[in-house]
C-alpha cells in the first residue's frame, strides 16, 4: 500500500467525522449469490426497457483486480448505467439519508451500496472504499462528488485518485449522454431516451517515488489527468445521442 503525503483526509479538505449509527455489516464478496443476480438482472431489464443504453469500451473495464468506475454525474439514474459497463458485482457510496428505513438500509447494503456523510469528510466511508478495493472488487466512485449541470468537467474531488493511490486501484473514465435529458434534477419520472455510455481507457495509478511514496502533487496531477479523460468521453458520449445537436437547434 501506497503511503500518501499529507495525511488521507486531506485528500477531502474537511476534518473527518464518524458516521454515527452506520455500522452495519457490510459484506465484500463477489455476486455469486442468487438473490444479487436476480436483483440485479431484474433491474438491468427495466433499465433497459426504459433507456435501451448503448455502451461502447466495455473491453477498458479489467475483468479481475480492483480498479475505480468513475462516471460523469448529470442525472440521478446515472449510477444505474454503470451496471451495463461491466458484468462484476459493483460497491458504491450512497447518501447516508437512504439508511433512515431500516429494512431499505439493508437491501443497499445487500447489493453493494454503504453510507456517505456528504457534508464533510467522512472516514468511515473512505475505509469501507478502500477496503472493497483492497478486496480487488469494483468501485463505483462519481469523481464531481455530486450531480452537476453543464457540458464542462470540473472541479473533481481528489477521492478517486486518493484511493487510487492507496490501493494501486486504475481509474475507468465513464461519459453518460443523454441522462441529464432523461432525468434532469428534480424530475421524478425519467423521459424514456435512449442512453449512450462511452467508457475510456483506464488511468493508472499516481506515481510513486523511490520510496514507495506517493506524493499531493501526484495526486492532484492524476485527478487533472482525470478531467481531461471524462471530458473526451462525455463528449463522445453526448455526441453519440444526436440529442443535444437537435435541442441546439430547436432553441
Amino acid at each position: 500500500m501506497a503511503v500518501i503525503e499529507p495525511e488521507p483526509t486531506a485528500a477531502t479538505g474537511a476534518e473527518p467525522v464518524a458516521a454515527p449509527g452506520r455500522h452495519q455489516e457490510f459484506a465484500i464478496e463477489p455476486s455469486r449469490s442468487v438473490g444479487y443476480r436476480l436483483l440485479r438482472g431484474v433491474f438491468n431489464l427495466i433499465m433497459r426497457l426504459w433507456f435501451r443504453p448503448k455502451v461502447v469500451g466495455r473491453q477498458y473495464v479489467p475483468t479481475t483486480g480492483p480498479v475505480i468506475l468513475a462516471p460523469v454525474h448529470r442525472s440521478f439514474a446515472d449510477f444505474g448505467f454503470t451496471s451495463f459497463c461491466t458484468k462484476r458485482k459493483l460497491f458504491f457510496m450512497t447518501k447516508d439519508s437512504m439508511w433512515k428505513n431500516k429494512w431499505l438500509g439493508k437491501l443497499l447494503l445487500y447489493v453493494g451500496a454503504f453510507p456517505v456523510h456528504r457534508e464533510s469528510a467522512d472516514r468511515e466511508a473512505l475505509q469501507r472504499a478502500e477496503e472493497v478495493l483492497n478486496r480487488g472488487q469494483c468501485l463505483v466512485l462519481f469523481p464531481e462528488g455530486t450531480r452537476r449541470a453543464g457540458a464542462t468537467i470540473e472541479d473533481l474531488m481528489e477521492g478517486a485518485a486518493f484511493l487510487s493511490a492507496r490501493t494501486g486501484a486504475p481509474i475507468v473514465p465513464i461519459g453518460i449522454g443523454a441522462s441529464d435529458l432523461a432525468m434532469p434534477k428534480g424530475q421524478a419520472i425519467p423521459k424514456p431516451f435512449t442512453i449512450q455510455v462511452v467508457i475510456g481507457p483506464a488511468l493508472p495509478p499516481p506515481a510513486r517515488t523511490g520510496g514507495g511514496r506517493v506524493s499531493r502533487s501526484a495526486v492532484h496531477a492524476t485527478t487533472e489527468a482525470l478531467v481531461g479523460q471524462l471530458q473526451a468521453v462525455y463528449d463522445e458520449s453526448k455526441a453519440k445521442t444526436g440529442r443535444y445537436q437537435d435541442a441546439a437547434e430547436n432553441a
